[in-house]
Order: structure tokens, then sequence, then C-alpha cells
């Protein structure tokens, strides 16, 4: 059992769902578990409290648009990621430093954990916080995602004019950075080993760099699992995201408006559904067709996974691992993605998901599905299989705990050593 301080840039949720799992798991394996968070809004401040259940105790604070905005404005002059102060709040960081120092007053803390390329400059201020006081406390970094290798992707593929350029503007400045980062902390987590190559290759020429583990995304296998009780309708296809999200906006209007169309020829009746909070403009004009519901922000998203015929994710661009192909093969319900959506993956193509890229084929894999009955089926199950095989989350915790005591070894090493 260890005594764990997780400090993550924004509310762990059902839809920021790592750190949220990762929490719950860990909890449930025994661990006790501090929270240091920021919350944006009153919506955000009450989700706190599904989250709060499980940890020994949450620390959260405020972080308005201003803040983050001026931030922001404040490192355009220099070298640094806008991403790494977007989330900078100082009476945050003195708080998860007087916790490092002292303990939850259930004790000290064991390990450290910080999230994300947004929440990095918590853990830089917490590492020179604990080497003043010659502290052999380790910090897991979990970068994620490589965002650089997400900027170069959308300075090309985006259909947002503003995502390009602002892509554009910080790509330099994170290669830089997150090549730099790389030896900072004592673990460096990613998601997929695309992520983890793509970090690797930035490190500095001059520097050896061992510690960027990969540690995957999990599926909750007793949330999302298959529900007979639901009927499948005969013809609906649902896409899920984040909406307002650069890369899932393109995801759905190339969706509907270059694949549906081929879709449509020959099954004019298909229905498809556009799941996820807070749709931007140009989402929320796709429902225009009445064959096309634009949910917004759902409390639950099974319903429709487990209603609809099948789920696509033709994304483009991205990085780490799609949530939403988790969750969709979890309930059982047969998959089309793109490579991209798959490419962190061990899925077997053709048995577990179906993979296609161009509008075309995409098209006939939807209809091939739709079409045959035997097919989905057998797709489902396979789906579901692999989740349970690779994807449980408890096994990722497992992982995670196995991480931290070497981060804990590592460092008692280093202090018999000195």
């Amino acid at each position: 059992m260890m005594n764990i301080l997780f400090v993550v840039p924004y509310i762990p949720n059902q839809i920021r769902s790592r750190p949220y799992n990762l929490i719950r798991f860990l909890a449930g394996r025994g661990n006790r578990v501090t929270l240091v968070t920021l919350w944006t809004d009153e919506q955000e401040k009450q989700g706190l409290e599904e989250i709060q259940e499980v940890c020994q105790g949450v620390y959260a604070l405020p972080m308005p648009a201003w803040r983050s905005l001026w931030n922001c404005v404040g490192v355009l002059p220099t070298s640094k990621p806008l991403q790494t102060v977007y989330s900078w709040n100082p009476e945050l960081a003195d708080q998860a430093g007087k916790l490092a120092v002292s303990g939850n007053g259930r004790g000290k803390f064991d390990v450290i954990h910080v999230e994300h390329l947004r929440g990095v400059q918590y853990g830089l201020y917490l590492k020179s916080q604990l080497e003043d006081r010659r502290s052999q406390l380790p910090i897991v970094w979990e970068s994620v995602d490589s965002i650089s290798l997400l900027f170069r992707q959308a300075m090309v593929e985006s259909k947002s004019l503003f995502s390009r350029t602002l892509t554009r503007f910080e790509l330099g400045r994170t290669e830089r950075y997150e090549g730099w980062l790389l030896n900072c902390f004592d673990q460096v987590l990613v998601t997929s080993p695309n992520d983890q190559k793509a970090l690797i290759d930035l490190a500095p020429a001059d520097e050896q760099v061992t510690g960027v583990t990969v540690l995957r995304n999990g599926v909750d296998l007793g949330y999302f699992r298959p529900n007979p009780e639901v009927p499948r309708e005969p013809a609906s296809v649902v896409i899920s995201g984040k909406m307002s999200y650069h890369a899932n906006v393109t995801m759905a209007i190339n969706f509907v408006q270059q694949i549906m169309p081929l879709v449509w020829l020959e099954r004019p009746e298909v229905k498809v559904y556009v799941v996820g909070k807070d749709p931007a403009p140009p989402v929320q004009a796709l429902g225009a067709d009445p064959r096309v519901e634009v949910t917004g922000t759902v409390s639950d998203i099974r319903p429709y996974l487990w209603k609809a015929t099948l789920a696509a994710a033709p994304i483009a661009y991205g990085a780490g691992i799609q949530n939403k192909v988790l969750e969709a093969l979890a309930c059982g319900t047969p998959v089309v993605a793109s490579s991209q959506a798959v490419s962190a993956l061990a899925v077997i193509p053709g048995q577990d998901a179906w993979v296609a890229d161009n509008p075309a084929d995409f098209a006939g894999a939807i209809l091939a599905l739709l079409n045959d009955a035997s097919l989905r089926t057998s797709m489902s199950h396979a789906g579901r299989a692999y989740v349970e095989k690779n994807h449980d989350w408890d096994r990722v915790a497992a992982q995670l705990e196995k991480i931290y005591e070497q981060a804990m070894k590592s460092r008692q090493g280093a202090e018999i050593v000195t």
C-alpha cells in the first residue's frame, strides 16, 4: 500500500477518464491517493464529488479563464510552450509543495504523480522544493501523449485555421521543451509506443533517455459492458468524443460530409449520432441534416453505444490511445476505425475491429457491417474479448504500482550511494 500525491491540472471525471480511473483503481487496490487539482466552473467543481469518495483528501482551486490567458500572454516572448503555463496557479503549487514536504495527515508520501504537459510546471516546482530539502521523494511525470506529435499532425489535418496557426506557432518550442523534460523526472509515462518513440526522438543528441515507459489506457469493464436489454437499432452509427477538441471536430466533419454520403447512396435511412460535450459551431451545423443528431453533452454515453448498430472512429490525426474505441469495443459495439485511431492498439483488423482510411473504404466497411448481422455479432464478441485481455484498468493500475515501486527503489539506491 502506497501513499500517493496525485497532481492533475483538471478535474478527473468520466470525460478525462485516464486520471479518473487511475485514481479509482489505485484506491481500489488499497493505496491512499491525495488529489491536487483545478476546476474552471461550478459544473466541474460539482463533479469533484464522485472522485472525492475514493481519495484520502482533495485539494481543488478555481482556474478562471483570465488567469490561463494571462499566463499564456506572459510567456509569448519566451521559448516556453503555452501549454506548460496554461494551468499554472501559484496558490495550488504552494498547496502541493506543503503536502509534498509534510504529508497528508496519514504519513509521508511515497511518490508524486503529475499529469500532462499542462501540469508539468507543478512537477518542476515540487522537484525544486524537494531538492532544497534533500528529499528522496520520487516524481513520476505522466506526459500522456507527445503533444508535439499531435501538433505536427494538426498543422496538416485540422479543419480549423486557428488550430493550424496555433500549432505551427507552438510546435518548435514544444519539441524543445518536451525533449528537455525527459530527464527531469524519475519516470516519464506515455500511453502508446508511438508517443514513446516521438518523445525519445526529441531528446538532445548528447543525452541518453531510459525512463520513458508505456502505460496503456484501460477501460472500466464493469461500467462499459454489453447490455442485451437494449435492442440494437437496424441502421445507425455513433461517433463520440469531446466535440470542441480540434481533432474530433475534424473527424465529425469529415465523417458526415465525406463518408456518410457514400453510405446514404445505398442506405439512405442510416442515422448518425454525434455524441460529445461542447460541440463547436461547425459540428452543430451538421445537425441540419435530419439524419444527423448532434447531442451535445450527455450524462452517460453508454445508451448510444448500446443502441447504435456500430461505432465509427475516422480519426485523421491524434496521439495516444483513443478511449472512444475502447469504450465501444467494451460495450460490444462493432467498430470501424481509421488506422490512426487504432495505431496504439493491438487489435486484429477484420476480427476485433474493421480498419479503413479513405472515404470509399470506410463507407464500404460500414455498409458491410450494416448488411451482415452475423459479422456484427462476431466482431462484437471479438472486440469485447480484446479489451478484457488488453485494457483492464485494474491491470493498468497494477503496472503503475510497479513503476512507482521502481522509482522509489531507484531513489533509495541513489540515497545510499550518496
